[in-house]
C-alpha cells in the first residue's frame, strides 16, 4: 500500500472549516470585559467554545459575559480578580474548573500601558506595566498549562504587540514587557510541545482600544501613527478575531512558538 495515499486520504477526510470549530472546548480570556478581550471571547464562543471572562471590575465582566451568552448561546462565566496576584490566579483557575470544566484555551489578553520618557517614569509605573503584561501571563499559564499537558491538548495565546519587536520613544515599560512576552511564548512552546500544548503570540498594531485613546484623541499623534501603516488605517477589533480563532483551534495544530502580526504591514517595513 502506498503510505502517502493513506496520509492524503486522512488529511482530506475533514473539511477545513471543521478544523476551526471549538465545540466542547473551554476558553479563559483575561481582560475579557471589553475591547479586544471581549472581541476574542465572542469569536471563540461563536466557534462553539464555552468561555470564562476574567477582569478586575466585577460589574463590567458580568455584563460582558451576559452579552456573549445571549448572542452566542454558549456558556459564559464571569470571574473578577487580579491576574498579577498568584493567589487570585489560583482561585480563578480553580473556580473556572469547578463551575465550567477544565480549561483548554488560555488567552492572556489583560494589559496596561503607562507612557512617559525613561527619566520621567516612576518605579511603580514600570513595575505595574510589567506585572500586568508579562508576569500575569506567566502566572495564568503556570496555573492552567499543567492540566492541558495532562489532557494532551491545549492552546496558550499571549497578546504581544508590534512593540515586541520595534521600539517607540516613551514606551519603555510596555515595549520591555511585550518583548518579554514574545520570548516567554517561545519558552512555553518548547516546554509543552511534546504534550500537545501549543503557545503562540498575537502581535497587534494600532487598534482603536481604550488603551490607545491618548493617541486617538490627539490628531498629530494619530496621523504620525497612520503614516507608519502601509494599509493607511488603524485596525478594527474584528480583524483580530480570526487570528485568535486560528491559534485556538485544530487549524493551527502544527504552529507553536510563533508570533502572528496583525498590524497593517507596519513591521514589514
Amino acid at each position: 500500500m502506498d503510505g502517502s495515499k493513506g496520509i492524503e486520504r486522512s488529511v482530506n477526510s475533514m473539511n477545513v472549516l471543521d478544523r476551526f470549530k471549538l465545540d466542547g472546548r473551554r476558553a479563559l480570556i483575561t481582560g475579557g470585559s471589553k475591547g479586544l478581550g471581549e472581541t476574542i471571547a465572542t469569536a471563540l464562543a461563536q466557534a462553539g467554545a464555552d468561555v470564562v471572562l476574567v477582569a478586575r471590575n466585577a460589574d463590567q465582566v458580568e455584563s460582558a459575559a451576559k452579552k456573549i451568552a445571549s448572542s452566542t448561546g454558549r456558556k459564559a462565566l464571569a470571574l473578577a480578580g487580579d491576574v498579577t496576584l498568584a493567589a487570585d490566579v489560583e482561585r480563578i483557575a480553580a473556580s473556572a474548573a469547578e463551575r465550567l470544566g477544565p480549561i483548554d484555551i488560555l488567552v492572556n489578553n489583560a494589559g496596561i500601558n503607562i507612557r512617559g520618557s525613561i527619566t520621567e517614569l516612576k518605579e511603580e509605573d514600570f513595575d505595574a506595566v510589567l506585572a500586568v503584561n508579562l508576569k500575569a501571563p506567566w502566572l495564568m499559564a503556570r496555573a492552567l498549562a499543567p492540566g492541558m499537558c495532562e489532557r494532551r491538548w491545549g492552546r496558550v495565546i499571549n497578546l504581544g504587540s508590534i512593540l515586541s519587536v520595534i521600539a517607540i520613544a516613551g514606551r519603555a515599560p510596555y515595549a520591555s514587557a511585550k518583548a518579554g512576552v514574545l520570548n516567554l511564548t517561545k519558552v512555553m512552546a518548547l516546554e509543552w510541545a511534546a504534550q500537545g500544548v501549543t503557545a503562540n503570540a498575537i502581535c497587534p498594531g494600532p487598534f482603536a482600544t481604550e488603551m490607545n485613546l491618548p493617541l486617538l484623541n490627539d490628531p498629530a499623534k494619530y496621523q504620525a501613527f497612520l503614516a507608519k501603516i502601509p494599509m493607511g488605517r488603524w485596525g478594527e477589533l474584528h480583524e483580530l478575531a480570526g487570528a485568535a480563532l486560528f491559534l485556538a483551534s485544530d487549524a493551527s495544530s502544527f504552529v507553536t512558538g510563533s508570533a502572528l502580526f496583525v498590524d497593517g504591514g507596519w513591521t514589514a517595513q
